[in-house]
C-alpha cells in the first residue's frame, strides 16, 4: 500500500476523531492534513491547472467546513463527499463568475499574449503605437471585442450603448487602426 493510499485508508477513522473533537480547530486540521492534498489536485484540475486559484479554493472550503463544524460533527461520515463537493461548487462558482465579472476588473495578465518571435514581438509594438492613434471610444470597443473577445452583446452591455452602435465603432474602429497600420507600413 502506498503513502497515499494508506492515508486514504486511515483517513475516516482519523477524521472521526477529530470532527468530534471539542472544537472547529481540529476539523481545519483534518481538512488541510488528511484530505487538503486530495482537495488540491481535485481543484487544480477542475481549473485548468492553476494552483494558485486551487489554493484559495482549497482556504474557502476550510473556511466553510470551520462555519459548518457543528453540522459536519454530528455527520462526520460525510466529511470527505462534502468537502469535495464544497470545492466543486465553488469552482462552479468562480467559473460563472468568471464569465459575468465587470470587464474592467479583469486582469491584463488573464490576456493570451504569448508569442513566440521577435518578429511578432514588433508587430505587437507597431499594434500597440497604432492603437494609441484611434480615440478613446475607438480603442475600448477593439479592447473589448478584439482582446478580451466579448460579444456584441456583452459590449453594448458593459458600455451601456446599444449593440448597433457597437457594430457600428467597431467596424468604423477597425477601419481607423487598419489605417493607422498602414501609414506605419504594416500590411493588413
Amino acid at each position: 500500500m502506498t503513502a497515499t493510499s494508506d492515508s486514504l485508508a486511515l483517513g475516516p477513522t482519523l477524521s472521526n476523531a477529530c470532527v468530534q473533537g471539542s472544537d472547529p480547530t481540529s476539523l481545519i486540521r483534518t481538512v488541510y492534513d488528511q484530505h487538503g492534498p486530495l482537495l488540491l489536485r481535485y481543484a487544480t484540475r477542475l481549473l485548468g491547472g492553476d494552483r494558485h486559484k486551487a489554493e484559495d479554493i482549497l482556504q474557502e472550503t476550510a473556511t466553510r467546513a470551520w462555519k459548518h463544524a457543528s453540522f459536519l460533527r454530528s455527520h462526520n461520515e460525510h466529511l470527505r463527499p462534502w468537502l469535495f463537493t464544497v470545492v466543486k461548487n465553488l469552482v462552479t462558482d468562480h467559473h460563472r463568475a468568471r464569465s459575468l465579472r465587470p470587464l474592467e476588473l479583469l486582469p491584463i495578465e488573464d490576456l493570451d499574449t504569448t508569442w513566440e518571435s521577435p518578429d511578432h514581438l514588433l508587430t505587437l509594438q507597431v499594434v500597440f503605437t497604432a492603437l494609441q492613434d484611434l480615440n478613446e471610444q475607438q480603442q475600448t470597443v477593439i479592447k473589448l471585442m478584439y482582446y478580451l473577445e466579448c460579444s456584441v452583446a456583452q459590449t453594448a452591455e458593459h458600455l451601456d450603448i446599444p449593440p448597433g452602435t457597437v457594430k457600428s465603432r467597431a467596424f468604423y474602429a477597425m477601419r481607423a487602426l487598419r489605417k493607422a497600420l498602414e501609414d506605419r507600413g504594416l500590411e493588413v
